[in-house]
């Protein structure tokens, strides 16, 4: 037994990697997008064949689990996932542990990332950051003291339900004006969509692309998310003041428009004294299979269970 296994269990995909020890770089990835309908069922039985197809007929050390929803870090029971049926309260460590006969570790997807920049990516070298990730929904992970913090229950980083206009539209949480309800990519292409300008779908890139294009209404739904999401940057740095932000998820690629309007944002709504950057993540769609490598690694040895 020479490798790890990090899954990364997305709103709308589904990613397996392994990495063999001491190797720098994956030995193999896949990545499949979860078809309409998709549950918790199909995405356990999807990712463990992902698993089971890298592994060859080999046995990992440990595997590490990125979930896209809150995670109880301690047992690895998944709360939910707002995006993906069927996941209320599943005990996905101990699930993968059956199907896999090793210890298992499981984060949510933005604590993984941020653990995984913060090791092997933009934030390497800072001592407390804040990454966010921003795609399907919004959500943070926080690096505090060169170590992961999660929080009284493991809830920490949930920056997405920031408000940040409290007359703004419903969020799927119930509060108004979320920093997720304005800035993810469904959310936004669910407005633009609402509006009736656009013809035929609408994604989160392509209110981007609209965006780029001049399209009135698309520049004012992405500058709308941009400034959302600022405002919760600011209120995070003046809760914790970190040496650095780092951004990552699909949202991100909305052009330099978008990333200056984060910026003046965030700097307006913290205090003069604060000094801070805000950077890309380095490591990409990644990041989150980086962090679970992490949590597979830091597994090694020290699990008591038996096999």
């Amino acid at each position: 037994m020479t490798c790890y296994l990090a899954f990364d269990f997305g709103g709308t995909k589904l990613s397996a990697a392994r990495w063999d020890r001491g190797a720098a770089t994956w030995h193999s990835q896949r990545r499949v997008f979860s078809p309409p309908g998709a549950d918790a069922a199909y995405d356990i039985a999807t990712m463990t064949a992902l698993g089971r197809e890298l592994l060859a007929g080999e046995r990992p050390l440990a595997i590490g689990v990125s979930f896209g929803g809150p995670v109880n870090h301690q047992t690895g029971v998944v709360y939910l996932s707002h995006h993906v049926p069927g996941w209320e309260n599943i005990p996905l460590q101990a699930i993968l542990e059956e199907a896999f006969a090793v210890p298992v570790r499981a984060d949510n997807d933005a604590n993984a990332a941020a653990l995984g920049e913060h090791r092997f990516g933009a934030g390497r070298g800072l001592d407390s950051l804040l990454y966010v990730t921003v795609s399907t929904g919004v959500g943070g992970g926080w690096i505090l003291n060169g170590r992961p913090w999660r929080g009284h229950q493991g809830l920490a980083g949930e920056i997405g339900h920031t408000v940040a206009d409290p007359a703004g539209p419903v969020c799927l949480c119930g509060k108004r004006g979320c920093v997720e309800r304005l800035a993810s990519g469904p959310y936004m292409a669910q407005d633009l969509a609402a509006r009736g300008v656009v013809d035929g779908p609408v994604t989160g890139q392509r209110v981007a692309e609209l965006a780029a294009q001049g399209q009135p209404d698309a520049c004012e739904i992405l500058q709308r998310g941009a400034r959302a999401l600022g405002v919760g940057l600011g209120h995070a740095i003046n809760f914790v003041n970190p040496q650095g932000i780092i951004l990552g998820g699909g949202v991100t690629k909305s052009g330099a428009a978008w990333w200056q309007t984060v910026r003046q944002t965030a700097v307006a709504t913290a205090l003069p004294e604060f000094h801070f950057e805000i950077i890309p993540a380095a490591l990409g769609d990644d990041a989150p299979l980086w962090g679970a490598l992490s949590l597979a690694a830091d597994l090694d040895g020290k699990w008591s269970g038996s096999v």
